[in-house]
């Protein structure tokens, strides 16, 4: 679980968020969503803690994390797993080697142990066999799944993904979010999710978090997006006049 109370960031005299507080629990897909400029992106890399919070705590189950130290943010980081919206995958590396750069980093395992972690995540993602395959020589879906088997080779208890689909075709997009959701089930991860992917929220949204102007103004799950009478979700999710003739269908 993370939780975060009454988070304010601010950049010079703008305040970007304004009193952020909600929970992000574990074993679920929690995903962030909002327009372009509502804080989404900043949430997560406070989260994370690429950034500082100005206002507020960010809590790692019982663990403050706001206040801990540079070594005892080391500790929690070996716990966290992060996927990319690029991927982020070394060009110069091969599938192994990328997948292998956090073991090398954070552990004293003997190179037996990095190639069976590694070879173990692949077969999590679906890639048994492209140990010495190069990103330029795999696919863009692929190159995602290089990226997630990344993400959880340390075994982590969190998850963070910004925009995992980006650039990918639906159907890609949905394996993916399939992949995401099977993983944070089976690993009880707590696992959150930067996306403005509607079919993420609608299939795989376990819980949901809208940004508005800085402020959360709606929470729920994907069971509750087409029943709740909240204008500004409503504005986000249906914001295509097709997609809102859609939804005035279904609730007829």
């Amino acid at each position: 679980m993370i939780r975060a109370e009454n988070i304010i960031k601010s950049f010079d005299e703008t305040e970007v968020l304004k009193g952020i507080s909600t929970t992000f629990e574990t074993g679920k897909t929690n995903l962030i969503i909002g327009r372009s400029g509502a804080g989404k992106t900043v949430l997560l890399k406070l989260l994370v803690g690429l950034l500082k919070p100005t206002g507020g705590s960010i809590w790692y189950d019982d663990v403050n994390f706001s206040e801990l130290d540079k070594k005892q943010v080391r500790n929690i980081r070996m716990e966290v797993g992060m996927l990319f919206q690029g991927s982020a995958l070394f060009d110069s590396l091969t599938v192994e080697e990328n997948i292998r750069f956090p073991l090398d980093m954070f552990t004293n395992k003997t190179r037996k142990e990095k190639l069976d972690q590694v070879n173990y995540c692949l077969e999590r993602v679906n890639l048994e066999g492209s140990n010495d395959k190069y990103p330029s020589e795999v696919s863009g879906g692929m190159q995602k799944r290089v990226g997630i088997a990344r993400a959880i080779v340390l075994n982590p208890k969190y998850l963070f993904c910004d925009e995992p689909n980006s650039g990918l075709d639906p159907k890609t997009s949905i394996l993916i979010d399939e992949l995401i959701k099977k993983i944070t089930i089976e690993n009880n991860i707590t696992t959150i999710i930067n996306t403005h992917d509607m079919n993420s929220v609608m299939e795989i949204g376990d819980n949901i978090v809208l940004l508005y102007d800085g402020r959360l103004v709606w929470q729920g799950n994907q069971s509750e997006v087409l029943e709740s009478d909240s204008e500004m979700l409503q504005d986000f999710i249906f914001a295509s006049p097709f997609l809102r003739r859609l939804r005035n269908a279904a609730l007829r």
